[in-house]
């Protein structure tokens, strides 16, 4: 599933990484313990999350996740998006609660590992 997908069936809006839309996804995790998705999470390309804080973004570099989506209305400070743009990561913000989330991008096609 292309990130621009994503971002339709989430009514996302994207913060950085606009220009890799194009960026196929082919598996997704949602959580709000960072702890669990660096234990768990092995070639997830997509994180939805509401945590919004700049160990996120270091999490996420770590384990090789594309984009972050910010869950619940939550948009991340500027501070955050300039640290994902600069890792070339892409941040989308959507309204849809995590689970809410979740279950849309599934029943679309996109799994978890």
């Amino acid at each position: 599933m292309q990130l621009s997908e994503v971002r339709r069936i989430l009514s996302a809006e994207v913060l950085c990484g606009a220009d890799r839309l194009e960026e196929e996804v082919s598996c997704a995790c949602g959580s709000d313990f960072l702890s669990d998705v660096l234990a768990f999470v092995h070639e997830q390309n997509l994180l939805l999350t509401g945590m919004v804080n700049p160990q996120v973004i270091r999490t996420v570099e770590m384990t090789d996740i594309k984009c972050v989506v910010f869950v619940r209305g939550k948009r991340p400070g500027e501070d955050i998006v300039r640290m994902a743009e600069e890792r070339g990561i892409v941040v989308m913000a959507s309204p849809e609660r995590l689970y809410t989330a979740c279950g849309l991008l599934y029943s679309h096609g996109l799994r978890g590992n």
